[in-house]
């Protein structure tokens, strides 16, 4: 028999979690349950901040299929995090509109303001700085994503310094899911 605390070490998700999980399976004929698979990872994501490989194995057990099929997922979109990012993730665009409108310029004004590297966590744990493929708003180049929930449009250098400024100020007390800027 199998300790609560060895299920508690091996199991990373809570009975909260799998009810999410079984929610979005609903939503499928029992035969195509694998079909909730990127809402699985996105409610371990909302939750944990993170995929971890030990929540792939979780969802592939739970959905039925192969671990390995999970993780081709988590690794082919970039909406995913497969390792802990900052309270705020920030992804820069710098796909060839964005590039023609500074935005290689924001991720570097980002980078130096913040004191890292694209891919990196300041040492606060607030932010984390990535570079995205396109995010679908042309038009409004410069763009960036926070949280992966907002996006901020024609950010130049003043208006990453209120974004960043902004968030320090929030940073101690709110609920970053839903940032505003």
């Amino acid at each position: 028999m199998i300790s609560d605390a060895t299920k508690a070490r091996t199991s990373p998700l809570s009975a909260a979690t799998l009810a999410r999980f079984s929610k979005e399976v609903a939503k499928y004929p029992a035969q195509q349950k694998q079909s909730a698979v990127m809402a699985c990872l996105s409610i371990v994501q909302q939750e944990q901040g993170w995929v971890s490989s030990e929540a792939e194995a979780e969802i592939a057990a739970y959905l039925g299929m192969p671990a390995m099929a999970v993780h081709e997922v988590t690794t082919f979109y970039n909406m995913y995090n497969q390792r802990p990012v900052g309270k705020f993730k920030l992804n820069v665009c710098t796909n060839l509109p964005c590039q023609l409108r500074d935005g290689q310029k924001a991720l570097n004004h980002l980078a130096a303001k913040l004191g890292i590297a694209k891919g990196e966590t300041t040492a606060d744990g607030l932010f984390t700085l990535q570079e995205s493929e396109c995010l679908g708003a042309c038009a409004d180049a410069p763009v960036m994503l926070v949280n992966d929930r907002t996006m901020c449009s024609f950010m130049s250098n003043d208006k990453l310094d209120q974004l960043i400024d902004g968030l320090k100020g929030v940073a101690g007390g709110s609920d970053s899911k839903g940032v505003a800027a």
